[in-house]
């Protein structure tokens, strides 16, 4: 039984106009429902100061930690035993290089390498505080310095 009459097998025929409206329709969802953020750095304007060169410069105690866990002060190699024993090797550092600071409490100067574990330079700092020297501050690199 032919059920078809007087036709041929006809071939199938793929309509794309369906497909590319639902292609559309998802473009234009996906465009509507996008968020773009834009990610702002904080803008900030550093104060400036104005000051008079030093006329004199303070009594300084350089100490430098490097990466290996060596350490110096004033460019003498120094020990590091403990704490108690760096800070009476600051004290004295301080005693022969105080020569006209006689009355003065040593600024100590931290340089430490990038690379030296946060616990030297923390060793660093007890040692200070034990000898009894208050003022502490860090070298660093400007931005363009390699």
């Amino acid at each position: 039984m032919n059920f078809r009459k007087g036709r041929g097998r006809d071939d199938p025929e793929i309509n794309l106009i369906p497909f590319i409206d639902v292609l559309l329709v998802i473009l234009i969802f996906l465009m509507v429902t996008t968020t773009y953020s834009k990610f702002t750095e904080l803008q900030i304007t550093l104060p400036t100061a104005e000051a008079e060169k030093q006329l004199e410069r303070p009594f300084e105690l350089n100490i430098t930690v490097d990466a290996k866990g060596n350490y110096t002060i004033n460019k003498q190699p120094v020990s590091f035993h403990d704490v108690a024993g760096f800070a009476a090797a600051m004290k004295s550092a301080a005693a022969e290089g105080q020569g006209a600071h006689a009355d003065k409490t040593p600024v100590v100067i931290i340089n430490a390498d990038q690379f030296a574990m946060h616990q030297m330079v923390v060793n660093v700092m007890e040692a200070a505080r034990i000898a009894g020297y208050d003022k502490l501050t860090f070298a660093a690199q400007t931005g363009g310095a390699k």
